[in-house]
C-alpha cells in the first residue's frame, strides 16, 4: 500500500511536467523557427536545435527542478542540436511522414542520452531507462504531429508541435513517477531502519 502512495505522491509532484512539455515544445520550435526560417542544411539544424532545445530544457528543468541539475538545459540544448542535426540530415531534410518519424528517433536518442546523465548524477536507476525511452517518444511525437499540424512539418520546423508534445509529456510523465518514486523509496529505506 506504501508503493501506491509513493507513486501518487510523487506523481502529484511532478504534474507541472507535462504542462512544462506542453508549452516548451511550441515555444521553442516557434522561436527557433523565427530564428532560421526551416531546417533545410546543418546549420540551420545546429542553431534551431540549440535555440529550442534551451528553451524545451529550462521548461522541463523548472519541472523537475527538485531532483536535477541545470545541466538539464544544456543537455538538452546539445542534445537536440546534434540529434536534429543528424537526424534531418539523414534524411536530407525531407518532411515525410516516414522521415519526421526518423528525425524525431534521432534527436530522442541523443537528447535522451545527455539528459540520462544528467539523471545519472544523482544515481538515478532510471538514467538508462530514459535513455531507451526517448527515441521512440520522440519519434511517436513527430508521427502525432504529422497528422495533426501539417503546416509545421511543411515549414521545417525543428520539434513537433503541441499535439506530439501532449503525448510525448503524458508518456514520459509516467516514467518519470517512476524513477523518482524509486529514488525516494531509497532514500527512505535507510531512515526507516
Amino acid at each position: 500500500m506504501e508503493m501506491q502512495g509513493d507513486w501518487t505522491s510523487t506523481a502529484r509532484r511532478i504534474w507541472l511536467w507535462p504542462v512544462a512539455v506542453l508549452v516548451g515544445f511550441p515555444i521553442g520550435g516557434f522561436v527557433a523557427d523565427l530564428v532560421v526560417d526551416g531546417v533545410d542544411s546543418v546549420g540551420s539544424a545546429l542553431v534551431a536545435g540549440l535555440i529550442a532545445g534551451a528553451i524545451i530544457g529550462a521548461a522541463e528543468w523548472f519541472a523537475l527542478r527538485q531532483w536535477v541539475s541545470w545541466l538539464w538545459i544544456a543537455a538538452t540544448s546539445v542534445g537536440m542540436a546534434t540529434g536534429l542535426a543528424a537526424g534531418a540530415a539523414l534524411v536530407d531534410y525531407g518532411t515525410g511522414r516516414g522521415d519526421v518519424v526518423v528525425i524525431g528517433a534521432v534527436t530522442g536518442l541523443c537528447v535522451g542520452v545527455l539528459q540520462a546523465l544528467v539523471l545519472a548524477q544523482r544515481g538515478n536507476v532510471g538514467a538508462i531507462w530514459w535513455a531507451v525511452a526517448n527515441p521512440p517518444a520522440w519519434a511517436l511525437g513527430w508521427l502525432v504531429t504529422s497528422y495533426v499540424i501539417t503546416t509545421n512539418i511543411d515549414e521545417q520546423f525543428p520539434n513537433f508541435g503541441a499535439s506530439g508534445a501532449l503525448v510525448f509529456g503524458l508518456l514520459t510523465w509516467l516514467l518519470l513517477a517512476v524513477f523518482f518514486r524509486t529514488e525516494t523509496s531509497e532514500v527512505r529505506e535507510p531512515a526507516a531502519r
